[in-house]
């Protein structure tokens, strides 16, 4: 038998990254590996290569004997999350003090102008791409490769989290912190911004179970409508 390519591996990954990011399986669903390969059209190797890759990257649960789950919404991995997210996106802000090429600043100050403050008539999902994409590009200015790499991963398994927060958030009021943060670092001034993007991530215990609440009502009442 001849092993599948790695295009077909990561066809099926995508697809089924996106079906776990936006909870299209429900919180603590046994995924059926026989009716997921019969849907995606494949064979069980490259599902299992994809769904191992999931299980790795933590948008699965995977129990032995039984197979892979459905990732939970657990109010208190959100949480590490996020505090692992402050962690690295401080820390990575202390590194681009001393590394930002001014231009570099100026190009992301120029993106916050051409998405603009106000939401417009964009989904939630293409303002939450562009919270992540603000975020990213900050981050890629420490030239730390690695601390990239964990706020990536941090940045999907948060994602459908921050689905329910944009949606609850004022958006002038992160733009515009979006801009202080950018404006005290090309002044090269601590003091300017890591106190604003630290309070502009920070997410209380009791902010996070509300968020996730909802979540779980908006997953549930999606279902049942057939969405």
């Amino acid at each position: 038998m001849s092993e599948p390519s790695d295009s077909v591996v990561e066809q099926v990954y995508d697809k089924l990254k996106s079906m776990s990011i936006d909870y299209t399986f429900k919180p603590g669903e046994r995924l059926n590996e026989g009716t997921l390969a019969r849907s995606l059209g494949v064979s069980r190797t490259p599902l299992r290569e994809a769904l191992i890759r999931l299980y790795s990257e933590g948008l699965l649960s995977l129990v032995p004997g039984k197979g892979f789950y459905c990732r939970n919404l657990d109010v208190n991995e959100v949480f590490s999350l996020y505090e692992l997210r402050k962690v690295v996106e401080v820390e990575a802000l202390r590194l681009s003090l001393e590394r930002a090429k001014d231009e570099d600043i100026d190009a992301l100050l120029s993106f916050l102008d051409q998405t603009g403050p106000e939401p417009g008539d964009r989904s939630v999902a293409e303002l939450v791409k562009l919270d992540e994409t603000f975020h990213e590009r900050l981050m890629k200015m420490s030239g730390n490769a690695e601390m990239m790499r964990v706020l990536l991963n941090i940045n999907v398994r948060i994602r459908f989290v921050r689905w329910i927060d944009m949606e609850r958030c004022d958006r002038l009021v992160s733009q515009n912190d979006h801009r202080e943060i950018l404006l005290g670092l090309k002044a090269r001034d601590p003091e300017l911004c890591i106190p604003i993007l630290s309070k502009h991530i920070n997410r209380r215990l009791d902010q996070i179970s509300s968020a996730l609440k909802e979540g779980y009502a908006q997953i549930y009442m999606n279902q049942s409508s057939g969405a």
